[in-house]
């Protein structure tokens, strides 16, 4: 049976996210997510993209990631592969580093773009990796709230739904997701 076709157009809008084979780690130290994001760029180069949010977790990663003129197959296909490379090589291992098909879910409304770059932002807190989503390092956030130099990633669409201050009214946003979250434990 074949995989169903992802839809693309020159544009389009996804949320990737990609796990470690069996749930196992992507990243064991420092050295690996920063290698993961130079080949981002490496990507980039060939294969054009922007990245509006992303997230480095210990076993698996998320990208809000739009195409400009190739197919987002052709995105990750070179990223994925490229890292997994590089991953068995420096730990000299053999076998798969990702589980199975990376995941794409097509975001279409304004709604949605900031639902996801909320969800990828607030990934760290919601595993208890950090008090405050600006404690994580891994993540673009810090570029969003604190105009943190980070050459990865655009904050100019996402803010550009804010109003002034921009920066201020976004972190906002996000830190009623951990409030909502609060709020949705205590009644489980």
């Amino acid at each position: 049976m074949s995989r169903k076709h992802r839809i693309w157009y020159p544009g389009a809008m996804y949320h990737i996210t990609s796990r470690g084979n069996r749930r196992s780690a992507l990243f064991y130290d420092e050295m690996d997510r920063k290698a993961y994001l130079e080949l981002l760029e490496e990507v980039r180069f060939y294969h054009p993209f922007h990245l509006h949010a992303y997230c480095l977790m210990t076993n698996h990663i998320h990208l809000q990631l739009e195409t400009t003129t190739h197919h987002i197959k052709h995105i990750m296909k070179m990223l994925n592969s490229r890292y997994a490379l590089h991953f068995n090589k420096r730990h000299h291992l053999v076998g798969h580093v990702f589980q199975g098909r990376y995941g794409a879910e097509l975001i279409e409304t304004k709604d949605y773009q900031l639902e996801v770059s909320r969800y990828i932002h607030l990934n760290p807190v919601e595993a208890e990796m950090v008090s405050l989503p600006e404690d994580y390092r891994w993540s673009s956030y810090r570029a969003y709230v604190i105009g943190e130099g980070n050459p990865h990633v655009r904050t100019k669409k996402i803010l550009a739904y804010f109003s002034a201050p921009e920066r201020e009214n976004y972190q906002m946003f996000v830190e009623e997701g951990m409030a909502i979250s609060k709020i949705s434990m205590i009644y489980e």
